[in-house]
C-alpha cells in the first residue's frame, strides 16, 4: 500500500509539473531610426534631374560600363543604394524596355509577388513603370524606369549591401520607397542639355 501511495504521489507531481505552457518568443530585430524626409535638387547639368533625400549621397559610379550620366543614390545609414542608369533613346526604346523586364524577371524565383504600377504624366512627358518585388529573399525590392519615349531613358533599382532578409528590412524598404516615389514625381528631362560636352 505504501508503494502504491509513493507511485501515485510521483505520478501526480510529474503530471502537475508537466502542465506548463511554453510560448515561443517572437524573433526580434534591431530598431532602425528613420530620418525625416527632406529633399534637395540634383545636378541640373545631367540630361535629367530630380529631388533626392538630403541624408543620401549622390555618387557617379566609377564602373559605369562606358555609359555617362549614371548615378548612385547611397544611403549610408541603411547600407543600401539606388542605382540609376541613363541611356539616350535612338530608336532603341524597345530594347531598353525588354532589358528592364528581364532584370525584374530575374527576381521571380525569390519573389512572392511583383506589383507593377504604370506612370503616365503628360505634363512632364514622363512615362514608365515601377516594380515592387515582395519576398524575403528578393535581392532588389524596388525597380523602375522612366522615359519620354523619344530621347531619354532612366532605369533604377534599389539594392541592399547585405544578404536579403526583406522581412526585417520592411520598415527601411517602405521608407526608401517613399523617397523613390518622390524622386519619380520630381524627375524632369533637361531638354536644353548639350550632349556634345
Amino acid at each position: 500500500m505504501k508503494r502504491i501511495l509513493i507511485y501515485s504521489l510521483i505520478l501526480l507531481i510529474t503530471t502537475i509539473s508537466c502542465d506548463q505552457n511554453t510560448t515561443p518568443l517572437p524573433r526580434g530585430y534591431f530598431r532602425i531610426d528613420m530620418p525625416e524626409h527632406n529633399y534637395m535638387l540634383s545636378d541640373t547639368t545631367f540630361p535629367y534631374y530630380f529631388e533626392y533625400p538630403v541624408y543620401t549621397q549622390l555618387i557617379e559610379p566609377t564602373k559605369n560600363h562606358g555609359q555617362e550620366y549614371w548615378l548612385n543614390v547611397e544611403y549610408p545609414q541603411f547600407n543600401s543604394t539606388i542605382f540609376l542608369s541613363y541611356k539616350p533613346v535612338n530608336g532603341n526604346l524597345i530594347s531598353y524596355l525588354e532589358d528592364s523586364y528581364t532584370l525584374v524577371s530575374k527576381h521571380i524565383p525569390k519573389a512572392e509577388d511583383i506589383l507593377d504600377s504604370v506612370i503616365v504624366d503628360r505634363d512632364r512627358n514622363m512615362y514608365g513603370l515601377t516594380y515592387k518585388i515582395e519576398g524575403s529573399g528578393a535581392a532588389s525590392p524596388y525597380q523602375f524606369f522612366l522615359t519620354d519615349s523619344a530621347s531619354h531613358f532612366v532605369r533604377g533599382a534599389l539594392y541592399f549591401n547585405m544578404k536579403p532578409n526583406n522581412d526585417s528590412l520592411e520598415p527601411v524598404i517602405d521608407f526608401i520607397s517613399k523617397d523613390i516615389e518622390h524622386m519619380l514625381n520630381t524627375m524632369e528631362w533637361n531638354d536644353s542639355y548639350d550632349y556634345s560636352q
